[in-house]
């Protein structure tokens, strides 16, 4: 078939073919990143944390009246500390408990960074979890070299800011990070304002650190385990409960901590800022609320976009069809057949999305490039473009194919009749 006669039609519907050609170059430059969006979000959820979320929980308690400023106080804190694990641990819904300051994807983090000699700028940023000898198999994180800590070396201290550790576990990312020829095992390394070095006895396997900002992905996996017990009023209690048994030990948990101490405080969770008793799975859905959010809306989003584009092009192609329901008629008369009618619609629309798709794939890499200047995306892989690309010339054609069939069925009486 020619397209000097289509490219003629278009001509004299110079409007409505901008239009629709504008519309489908617009909707897949923002489906393109769109799609590229909700991969990268499914992406950053589907990230590992290097501990086995199952069964474990997080609690929240802040014991109250005793000045923490105080070596009585202190003393203080740091029974009760023991008194409450010594009850959870009891618990027969509980496998073990640990006291830290934070979990993997808690949203809190502890941060310092390491140099190899006191008073040099840090070289590597590092998360910070207060941990003893019970939390590694409590969190189910591997030990791919050295020791875990001795209970001797867990250290009941004031202000972390402040401890300077002999002994750290640091994660693999970190330990790579810090030696990149595999040799962190035994090596010192210093803290921020430490004078005294750290010596690195085990490397675990995989841990996030507790943000899931992407301000920090380049440091995600750079996790330290300290040998602290945080003595403050305020703290966390890490909890496995026993296999099957996480519900009975979230109702558990904090009926023994209350027994421990009835003027302790373990927030409801109700306020933003607020823990109070929460499942790992509570934990992830929380710290990915947003990246879920995100990708739901980008889903809507191209969704009605499609939607309005193949509407869009079904209502002008029905449009035409009305138009020219006598030229229809002349050419049956003068021989054509229902199919080249049919073929002379869908070629039609086929030169208009193909203009539009060759002006959207400029702009949907023009729009890519302005995302990653303000939101810090990567760039847009050819791969969604191509994706978008075979999306609208499936949408296009689907949505032309019912006005084309319904111009091929006019038969030539009926359209001069028409006239």
């Amino acid at each position: 078939m020619s397209l000097h006669p289509i490219l003629s039609a278009l001509r004299r519907h110079k409007a409505g073919t901008i239009l629709i050609a504008l519309q489908i170059a617009l909707t897949l430059a923002i489906v393109c990143n769109a799609l590229f969006i909700i991969r990268a979000r499914f992406e950053h959820m589907a990230r590992t944390t290097g501990i086995d979320e199952s069964d474990l929980l997080r609690v929240e308690s802040t014991r109250t009246g005793i000045d923490s400023d105080t070596d009585a106080g202190k003393a203080a804190l740091n029974a009760s500390i023991r008194a409450d694990l010594v009850a959870l641990r009891q618990l027969p819904d509980v496998a073990d408990a640990y006291e830290t300051n934070s979990l993997p994807l808690s949203n809190n983090l502890w941060s310092d960074g390491y140099s190899f000699a006191p008073g040099l700028p840090p070289a590597v940023p590092t998360g910070l979890y207060n941990a003893d000898e019970h939390a590694l198999a409590i969190l189910g994180v591997r030990l791919v070299a050295g020791r875990n800590f001795r209970s001797d070396e867990i250290v009941g201290h004031g202000q972390l800011g402040t401890f300077q550790p002999a002994v750290i576990i640091v994660s693999k990312h970190l330990a790579d990070s810090l030696f990149p020829h595999g040799d962190a095992l035994g090596k010192q390394v210093y803290f921020i304002n430490a004078t005294a070095p750290s010596t690195i006895i085990g490397v675990v396997e995989h841990l996030q650190t507790s943000l899931v900002d992407s301000s920090t992905d380049g440091w995600a996996w750079n996790s330290t385990l300290l040998p602290l017990r945080l003595v403050d009023p305020s703290r966390y209690y890490v909890v496995r409960a026993k296999p099957g048994r996480l519900a009975a030990a979230m109702q558990s948990v904090p009926a023994a901590l209350y027994a421990q101490d009835p003027l302790r405080v373990i927030p409801d969770g109700a306020g933003d800022d607020d823990v109070g008793v929460q499942s790992f799975a509570q934990i992830r859905a929380a710290a990915y609320q947003g990246d879920r959010t995100l990708a739901i809306l980008m889903g809507v989003i191209s969704i009605m976009l499609l939607a309005v584009t193949g509407a869009g092009i079904a209502g002008l192609s029905s449009f035409w069809v009305g138009q020219r329901r006598r030229q229809i008629g002349v050419r049956r008369a003068l021989g054509a057949t229902s199919r080249d009618i049919a073929r002379y619609f869908l070629i039609e629309n086929a030169l208009i999305s193909a203009a539009g798709i060759a002006v959207g794939i400029v702009l949907a890499f023009e729009f890519n490039r302005w995302l990653m200047g303000k939101f810090e995306l990567t760039q847009l892989s050819p791969a969604y473009v191509l994706v978008g690309v075979v999306m609208l010339l499936l949408l296009s054609q689907g949505a032309a194919l019912a006005p084309a069939l319904r111009a091929a069925r006019i038969a030539p009486v009926e359209a001069i009749r028409s006239s």
